[in-house]
């Protein structure tokens, strides 16, 4: 057998291998800058502290770690790193995090510690040596050296190295250090003869990267004995995969946000597995049994949503129907009414007014062209406080009859199939199509009135009658047959084709003696009422939502991204308006606030967290102090100020009361 002369690849202990005296790695020029953010480091900490917990034969596996031997007479190090900077450099700021933790109280332990930052026999130098334009940042933060003045310099290794020292309290260092010493890697090093570029882009862009759900399986599956992953698999996720096919990715989506009350961020990432290891942190047999009952459970339910054929409540089965003809966004809260109406919570007659008022609540939003996305959280936040909660919350987002009339008066009408036929009081399978009184490229000879020609219309009277031409009081049903003649036929030549059809709503249109502008408008009135009613909003009295987005549903970004100075155009707070531009301003906003008005919060949630309230200022750094012995440390990304504001309204319990509204900036960042 043959073996491999320029690769090697072995097994290692990661704090074995950065504790080796004769370690040094050094970050070639080519390689990015370093971009972990605050929640990679947050789930890192995770992750170290739950193999810390597990018993002795946990380890937890970070990956490859790529590096091959220096080729330069003027580099006294060992390796050159070609892949794994980013987690490399990232344990190194949460060892240094440790080691400047207890360093005072725990010699011992803060001696092993330097061994993994600092050569012996060099001490002023760090182990792993960055690119040289930002080297000495990170030797600065590594080694404790700031210099006086730098205590306010932004750079990602002063802001996650804060994080560290933020969320580990001294006599938890001991665990910390116990769950490092349980990290793994492969590290591959490399001969002179390997092409290391070929190396690299075949361990990073080949293949196709695990999926959500896929993680989600591995995940689960992963730990049990043959046996027990057999009974999962055959009984438990094989029909999972039967009932959701190819939606089983946003079967996974769907069920976290309807479990959470909280949006999955799923762009740029792998949210979705992420939030399900959240929620399912530990999953011995018996445990992921109970669970995995229930997931079955849903995605039954998820089937019948995706194909509401498979129902035999014929008027359970249209109502789903129609609502797939708005969409999926609604699928978290309808999955939780129907398994709630299935284990008699839920009146069946409370189910389908559920689901009607969720279809008007879609239907008059598009209608006056208000999004409809980033709302289900709420309401399934609201649905598990009670039914009057939902009602209300469904309420305040549900644009008013006057809106809706005008914008069904003046606007292209969404759904036209789906609206008419429901107006009509129609089958919803039945064979008709959606056809214009008046066609939207009539010709020069179309009538309305059998007299004059369109090409004698003024300009103004040929738009007007353009711009109503896709509107709810132009728009009929017509049989498939009937909707090829009327095709293009002037107003007089409709009228007999109209009065042959078995549509009541379409008979009505014919007793119009001539069709224009005013038949128009007069026919909307008409069908704007009965729209109203079919689509009616919840009897209660409330705000008119100016897509406003609760605090809780507010867009987790990771870093600054390109606006964010100018993300919000104001913050409506416990009913007053905050001029509030930005998610910095918001988090120093909110905390100094809740000092005054409800501190203890801010404590017990401060406690908890790990921050961002200490009682000194413990390390360079931004910060405001919120009172004497009590300082507000400023220097997180966006995701965890966000994360913070969050946190702390809910612990005050004023989360459903706080409001943001996004500048168009704040809309259009990514």
């Amino acid at each position: 057998m043959s073996t491999a002369t320029n690769v090697g690849a072995t097994a290692v202990n990661t704090i074995s291998w950065l504790s080796a005296s004769d370690t040094t790695i050094v970050v070639p020029v080519y390689q990015r800058q370093y971009r972990w953010d605050i929640g990679g480091c947050e789930q890192l900490l995770a992750d170290i502290r739950s193999v810390s917990a597990a018993d002795d034969a946990h380890t937890h596996f970070i990956g490859s770690i790529l590096s091959t031997a220096s080729t330069s007479a003027h580099d006294d190090a060992q390796l050159v790193l070609i892949d794994g900077q980013q987690r490399i450099t990232t344990l190194m700021l949460l060892v240094a995090a440790l080691h400047h933790t207890l360093r005072d109280d725990d010699p011992g332990l803060a001696r092993e510690l330097e061994r993994v930052l600092a050569r012996a026999d060099d001490p002023a130098r760090t182990k792993l040596r960055p690119h040289r334009a930002w080297a000495e940042v990170f030797e600065s933060v590594v080694l404790d050296r700031r210099a006086p003045g730098e205590e306010h310099r932004e750079s990602r290794f002063d802001d996650n190295y804060s994080f560290f020292r933020s969320q580990i309290r001294p006599d938890e260092a001991p665990a910390i250090w116990r769950g490092l010493q349980k990290l793994e890697h492969v590290a591959i090093t490399l001969g002179e003869q390997a092409n290391a570029q070929q190396i690299f882009e075949s361990l990073n862009s080949t293949g196709e990267p695990l999926r959500d759900h896929e993680l989600i399986h591995n995940y689960v599956l992963m730990g049990l004995s043959h046996d027990e992953q057999t009974e999962i698999e055959h009984d438990f996720w094989l029909p999972i995969e039967h009932n959701t096919g190819e939606a089983i990715g946003a079967f996974w989506n769907h069920y976290l946000v309807m479990l959470t009350g909280r949006e999955v961020l799923v762009t740029g990432g792998r949210g979705v597995y992420d939030v399900f290891r959240q929620q399912f942190p530990r999953l011995d047999i018996d445990t992921l049994r109970a669970h995995a009952a229930t997931w079955r459970e849903y995605s039954e339910i998820y089937r019948e949503m995706l194909d509401p054929a498979t129902r035999t409540d014929a008027d359970l089965a249209r109502q789903l129907g129609y609502l797939n003809v708005l969409g999926r966004n609604m699928y978290p809260l309808v999955m939780r009414l129907v398994h709630d109406a299935r284990t008699g919570l839920l009146p069946r007659a409370e189910l389908v007014s559920r689901i009607e008022d969720v279809q008007a609540l879609l239907l008059r939003r598009t209608v006056v062209g208000i999004a409809t996305e980033r709302l289900v959280a709420r309401l399934c936040r609201a649905y598990a406080e009670g039914a009057d909660a939902l009602t209300r919350a469904i309420a305040r987002i549900t644009p008013s009859d006057e809106r809706v009339r005008v914008g069904v008066k003046y606007g292209d009408l969404p759904h036209p199939r789906y609206v008419l036929g429901r107006l009509a009081d129609v089958d919803p399978a039945a064979p008709l199509d959606v056809s214009p009184v008046f066609p939207a490229a009539a010709g020069d000879d179309w009538t309305g009135d059998g007299d004059r020609r369109f090409a004698d219309y003024s300009e103004d009277e040929q738009n007007s009658h353009r711009a109503l031409a896709h509107t709810l009081g132009n728009l009929t049903l017509l049989e498939q047959d009937l909707a090829e003649r009327a095709l293009d036929a002037t107003y007089p030549e409709l009228q007999p084709v109209l009065r042959r059809s078995d549509v009541a709503m379409s008979r009505e249109v014919a007793e119009s003696e001539t069709w224009d502008t005013r038949a128009i408008g007069a026919r909307t009135e008409r069908l704007a009422q009965r729209f109203v009613e079919v689509w009616r909003r919840p009897p209660l009295t409330g705000i008119d939502d100016d897509n406003l987005t609760p605090i809780l549903d507010a867009k987790l970004r990771r870093g600054w991204p390109r606006g964010w100075q100018r993300e919000f155009d104001y913050v409506e707070f416990r009913g007053e308006h905050w001029e509030v531009p930005d998610v910095r301003y918001l988090f120093n906003r909110v905390f100094k606030r809740l000092w005054v008005d409800s501190r203890q919060s801010v404590i017990d949630f401060s406690a908890r967290r790990g921050g961002p309230v200490y009682p000194a200022m413990a390390w360079n750094g931004q910060w405001d102090e919120l009172g004497e012995g009590s300082y507000l440390y400023m220097g997180w990304d966006s995701r965890y100020m966000l994360t913070a504001v969050q946190g702390v309204l809910d612990e005050a319990g004023w989360a459903a009361e706080v409001f943001v509204k996004y500048s168009y900036i704040g809309d259009a960042m990514r």
